[in-house]
C-alpha cells in the first residue's frame, strides 16, 4: 500500500482545523498539524518535509506570509505545493501570497470539497 500523502495544516482556529482534518483523513491523506507560526516554523526546521501544506495568513507570532517566505527559501520545500486559506481577502494580500510562491489562494469560509478538489489537482499534476 502507498504512503499516504501528508498534508500540514497551519492554522490557529481549532474550528477549521477540525473540519480540514476530517476532510484530509476521508480523502485519504495524513494531516500534520501546526497551531501557531512558531510551531510550525520549528517544523520547517525539522526531518518532515510534507506533500503539500495549507497556510493561514493570520497567526500568533509567525504570519503566514513570513512564513511561506521561510519556505521558499529551503531547498526541500521550494516545491512543497502551498494553499493560502485565510480571511485576507484583499486583492493585494491574494497578490502578495501568490508572488511569495503560493500555489493557491482560498479565502475563507472555508469550503472542505473546493479544498479536496484543489489539493487533488496537485497530486494528479504530480503523478
Amino acid at each position: 500500500m502507498p504512503e499516504k500523502r501528508k498534508i500540514l495544516i497551519v492554522e490557529d482556529s481549532q474550528v477549521i482545523v477540525g473540519m480540514v482534518v476530517f476532510m484530509l483523513k476521508r480523502e485519504g491523506y495524513e494531516p500534520l498539524v501546526a497551531e501557531d507560526g512558531r510551531k510550525a516554523m520549528e517544523f520547517l526546521q525539522g526531518d518532515v518535509v510534507p506533500d503539500a501544506v495549507i497556510l493561514d495568513i493570520l497567526l500568533p507570532y509567525v504570519d503566514g506570509f513570513e512564513l511561506l517566505a521561510e519556505m521558499r527559501s529551503l531547498p526541500a520545500w521550494k516545491e512543497v505545493p502551498v494553499i493560502m486559506l485565510t480571511a485576507k481577502s484583499q486583492e493585494n494580500d491574494v497578490i502578495r501570497g501568490l508572488d511569495l510562491g503560493a500555489d493557491d489562494y482560498i479565502v475563507k469560509p472555508l469550503r472542505p470539497m473546493e479544498l479536496a478538489a484543489r489539493l487533488r489537482r496537485f497530486f494528479k499534476e504530480a503523478s
